[in-house]
């Protein structure tokens, strides 16, 4: 039998460990330090999964999993630098209050979520927080941004890199 033509298995194990490349079926939540629960993948049917270093998960976070095995939990308390980033006062900016009644989205309100259209046809969200009769100011930091967040979470299954399939048991 030509070798090349063989499909890799591996049964993940003990020594199946998290590093770059690694698919990972995992349940997360992310909560302030305070306990408010921001998010939470427990009441998901089926574990979330990725890959690791594929960008879609916070680079904090990720680090926080290297290392870990299928039915290791984990809870880290992560600073704004390895989470949301620090707040930037320049992310917040004051537009005439008058560009909101032009567009016929009238005088808006402290707390709304809008939709902002960046300079390279993009969009951003911005949070509402002080309005006047003369200008709007809007931030447009991430929610969580300065803020420590505590990430728990539970791995239900690790694939290291290069795997092209896994038979479990």
């Amino acid at each position: 039998m030509n070798q090349s033509n063989l499909t890799t298995f591996t049964n993940p194990n003990d020594d199946t460990r998290i590093a770059q490349g690694s698919q990972v079926a995992l349940h997360f939540s992310v909560a302030l330090e305070n306990g408010v629960e921001i998010d939470n993948t427990r009441s998901y049917p089926e574990p979330v999964s990725l890959v690791i270093g594929d960008g879609n998960l916070l680079e904090g976070f990720e680090k926080a999993l290297l290392g870990l095995r299928a039915g290791d939990r984990r809870t880290v308390h992560l600073p704004p630098e390895d989470a949301f980033g620090p707040w930037n006062p320049d992310n917040v900016q004051l537009f005439d209050t008058v560009q909101f009644v032009k567009t016929g989205e009238g005088r808006p309100e402290v707390g709304t979520m809008m939709e902002f259209q960046d300079k390279g046809g993009g969009t951003l969200a911005g949070v509402v927080k002080t309005v006047n009769d003369d200008k709007v100011e809007v931030d447009f930091n991430h929610p969580l941004a300065g803020r420590n967040v505590v990430f728990e979470v539970e791995i239900a299954k690790v694939t290291p890199a290069g795997v092209s399939g896994v038979r479990l048991g």
